[in-house]
């Protein structure tokens, strides 16, 4: 007989070599090829025959008219909110997050509330106990839901549980990493074991017609657990982030294949569980009676929502010879960098002998390039120690030249700084007019709204 021949799996992407090595070939990530005991299957040449024993693929012409995909909401605005406007049957979605983000939370609310609207939900945990489940939901409020609780690892163990009795509407397993396959060999957790339990899962859901939710744990760099397949195999991909300090979470579409990515949905953690937050700039604008320096107010965008934030500076100035220090938190560094670089060439100011620290409130985090404007003004606000009015947004990105260049959605929001009280607003010149209740303040140049913020002009 034969001796099997080993195999290592890349942790990362799933790629297969025939003997260990420090990095892996095809994503360069180091030490992550870890021995497979599940064999190695031969691999499908090109050499065979391709002209025999196929079955005939039936085509169909693009412009075939379909009918759009059915929603089941889950009844949670901020969550169909995400997903697109709901569940589709047939499509699996997998959600992953830090440990104690609220993943299982929100999944067992959401279940709750389609089994009080009439769905059929199954709720499988290869995490706790059934009864710890129990105890959880009545904690949240939702005990006397009708969802069909189970408490297994095996894969095969929960298919046949299912095909006995009608396909449930809503499948939910928390998590795949706790799955095992009795098809291959492998202890749950590993590429091997998580790839096929996925497939197992995935193909059910598509033949069945439920909704599937499969729970996925994340590594530390923030990714989800598993080969990179496993976002391959199914049809959305969630993501639900927030710092476990702070008292807000953030739901974000990272894959949908029935939707856009641009959508987020925003909640609170309560004592009760979950809470939807439907005006997020209440959790992320800080209350304060009056202006201070260093701060200023930046409404980001969030798909089609705006949502204001405020940026905070403080500019320490050191005494001559000592290393100044730059620390950011919720935006890019490299960013931060840059607009000190242009309001030291294009504006005349000095930061070279300041500690600069910059934060976003609330632990929110930016990626927007708008903000650029608002950053330099807080920067500025904070060195000159000048407050900005607390009433005022400041919106738009900033070039190496040192010009104000327009940014999308303005006018959304214009409108959302409106309809929270703001009244000025500081933005790129080229942009149209302001809503009623508004003064706006247009720059095409960083140098004109720093003479602005400092009175020289």
């Amino acid at each position: 007989m034969a001796k099997p021949q080993k195999r290592y799996v890349c942790q990362s992407c799933g790629a297969v070599a025939n003997k260990w090595q420090g990095q892996c070939v095809d994503c360069l990530q180091w030490n992550t090829l870890v021995e497979d005991a599940g064999g190695a299957k031969t691999p499908f040449s090109a050499k065979h025959n391709l002209r025999g024993g196929g079955n005939l693929v039936m085509m169909s012409a693009l412009d075939t008219d379909v009918a759009l995909p059915e929603r089941m909401p889950t009844g949670i605005a901020e969550f169909d909110r995400a997903l697109g406007g709901g569940f589709v049957a047939g499509s699996a979605t997998l959600i992953g997050g830090d440990p104690g983000i609220g993943k299982s939370t929100l999944l067992l609310q959401a279940a709750a509330k389609l089994a009080l609207a009439g769905k059929s939900v199954a709720y499988v945990s290869g995490e706790e106990a059934a009864d710890q489940v129990r105890l959880r939901a009545r904690r949240l409020g939702c005990g006397n839901a009708p969802v069909q609780l189970g408490a297994a690892t095996s894969v095969r163990d929960i298919l046949t549980t299912l095909e006995r009795a009608e396909a449930p509407d809503m499948l939910v397993i928390d998590s795949i990493q706790t799955m095992h396959s009795d098809l291959i060999e492998g202890a749950p957790g590993t590429v091997s074991q998580v790839r096929a339990s996925a497939h197992e899962l995935v193909r059910y859901a598509k033949e069945s017609g439920c909704a599937l939710v499969l729970v996925g744990h994340v590594t530390k760099d923030g990714s989800i657990a598993g080969p990179r397949v496993l976002e391959h195999m199914v049809d959305t991909v969630l993501s639900f982030e927030g710092e476990r300090s702070h008292q807000y979470r953030i739901l974000r579409a990272i894959k949908n294949r029935f939707g856009g990515t641009d959508e987020i949905g925003v909640f609170a953690m309560a004592e009760a569980g979950l809470d939807e937050v439907s005006n997020p700039s209440a959790l992320f604008l800080t209350t304060r009676g009056e202006s201070v320096s260093g701060a200023a107010v930046f409404p980001a965008m969030e798909g089609t929502r705006p949502v204001l934030v405020e940026i905070q500076a403080l500019v320490v100035r050191l005494a001559s010879g000592a290393t100044p220090r730059r620390a950011v938190v919720g935006w890019d560094s490299g960013r931060l960098a840059m607009i000190l670089a242009v309001l030291e060439a294009r504006c005349g100011l000095s930061f070279s002998t300041a500690e600069v620290y910059l934060n976003i409130a609330g632990g929110y985090r930016v990626i927007d390039p708008a903000a650029d404007l608002a950053v330099a003004a807080a920067l500025v606000s904070a060195l000159a120690e000048q407050p900005i009015p607390s009433e005022m947004v400041a919106f738009g990105e900033v070039s190496l030249s040192g010009e104000v260049r327009p940014v999308a959605h303005g006018g959304l929001r214009l409108k959302e700084a409106a309809k929270l009280g703001f009244t000025q607003a500081l933005v790129p010149a080229s942009l149209a007019e302001a809503p009623s209740g508004l003064s706006m303040r247009g720059y095409s140049t960083l140098a004109a709204l720093v003479d602005r913020l400092l009175g020289r002009g």
